[in-house]
């Protein structure tokens, strides 16, 4: 439904008050020539009114009138109408019948412009009964006329706004259930990116394209061995064991506030510092609770699957590294992820490729924020490729203080 038939609408209910004003008037004023004959007041509302009408119209057809020039017009049509009352004396069948056609119009008007119209109605017609030079008494005949016009108008009038209604609840449906639509498939697409992605984009954040150069704690964890038992599971015991891994490390992966960049097959990564981030040091200390806490789950989660009959379950290493990196946008215009770039994010690639079973290695530059409140243990200087230099490593044993203690998520 468009919107446009219920602004159709409104403008035949504001023709129809214009006619209705207009035909009371011209037929009061005859009413008038036989009392008073031509007198000038007369002759000059005549010339009024068919100028009045006549470039109205013309304005109306042409479609140059703005909104606030239909609001002038109407507040005439209001001091046409409450003038013509006034000249006939007031008298109470057609008075009445046409300030209850008045009322039916303005029925489509919001509540401040009905008391504006309604004020200029009543101050027109207190100026006209003090100020106009002759007032009438109106013939039966004069006065059938102008009553069953404005009854006429309210019958027609109330048909219009009822079909206006109509018209504006059939849209409101069809908007609700476009809201409902989006909703549920937004709800689908959201799940296509990290919730600190979606928190950002939403608030307004990260519509840019441009990438920049931040701090980042960058997280890496694969399965060692899971070739290995893909090649023994069917491919749906191996989607339900993937699930259920994925989905116990994810959960922890949001709960500590990281950022999940990409899961491809049984690997992970997950990225602290961006969107949002509580500090360096916070950042980095996060990142390896949560690998201390993914590593108590992951014991778990091998019993369960010992107990199922998985007799070797895989095991999982981790490999952290904190330092400068490239955020933002990366891709094409028909594809864009939002992602890290830089040999940051590769190094805490290649440390997690170097640990070994149920190890999370650190970087000196990660041990450096953490050292205070993890213990670990040197693994020495490490050859890494792609690296020309030996790289410093640690392996992270625990939270100093209390090892099972969570620093608040984000």
């Amino acid at each position: 439904m468009d919107i446009d038939n219920t602004q159709e609408q409104r403008l035949k209910n504001q023709t129809l008050l214009r006619l209705l004003a207009c035909a009371t008037a011209s037929i009061t004023v005859l009413s008038a020539l036989p009392l008073v004959g031509f007198h000038p007041f007369i002759i000059i509302t005549v010339c009024l009114l068919f100028v009045y009408l006549s470039v109205s119209y013309y304005l109306l057809d042409k479609g140059s009138l703005t909104h606030q020039g239909r609001r002038v017009l109407i507040a005439a049509d209001t001091m046409l109408l409450s003038g013509t009352i006034a000249f006939m004396s007031f008298e109470p069948l057609p008075s009445s019948l046409v300030c209850l056609a008045y009322g039916v119009a303005l029925l489509g008007y919001t509540p401040s412009q009905r008391y504006g119209y309604l004020s200029i109605f009543l101050a027109t017609c207190g100026l006209c009964y003090l100020c106009l030079p002759v007032t009438i008494t109106l013939s039966e005949a004069s006065t059938l006329v102008i009553s069953l016009m404005g009854g006429l108008y309210v019958l027609v009038s109330s048909r219009l706004i009822y079909k206006q209604n109509t018209q504006l609840s059939q849209q409101l449906d069809a908007a609700n259930h476009d809201k409902m639509t989006l909703e549920h498939r937004s709800l689908h697409l959201a799940k296509y990116l990290s919730p600190t992605i979606r928190r950002a984009i939403g608030n307004g954040r990260y519509t840019s394209e441009e990438s920049k150069e931040k701090n980042i704690t960058i997280f890496f964890s694969d399965l060692s061995g899971f070739t290995e038992l893909a090649e023994q599971l069917e491919a749906e015991d191996l989607a339900l064991f993937l699930q259920v891994y994925l989905t116990e490390m994810t959960e922890i992966a949001l709960r500590f506030g990281g950022t999940l960049d990409k899961i491809i097959g049984d690997s992970i990564m997950v990225f602290f510092g961006d969107p949002e981030s509580r500090g360096i040091e916070n950042d980095a200390l996060s990142c390896v609770s949560m690998a201390l806490t993914m590593r108590a789950a992951m014991a778990k989660l091998k019993k369960r699957w010992q107990a199922a009959g998985i007799e070797n379950p895989p095991s999982l290493r981790m490999g952290i590294n904190s330092g400068l990196c490239k955020v933002g946008h990366f891709g094409t215009e028909h594809l864009l992820t939002y992602t890290l770039l830089g040999r940051s994010v590769n190094l805490a690639s290649r440390l997690e490729s170097a640990a070994d079973n149920e190890e999370i290695l650190i970087s000196l530059s990660t041990y450096g924020l953490v050292k205070d409140s993890v213990s670990c243990v040197p693994k020495g200087q490490l050859t890494i490729k792609g690296f020309n230099q030996p790289v410093i490593a640690y392996s992270v044993i625990g939270l100093s203080t209390s090892p099972n203690r969570e620093p608040p998520a984000n």
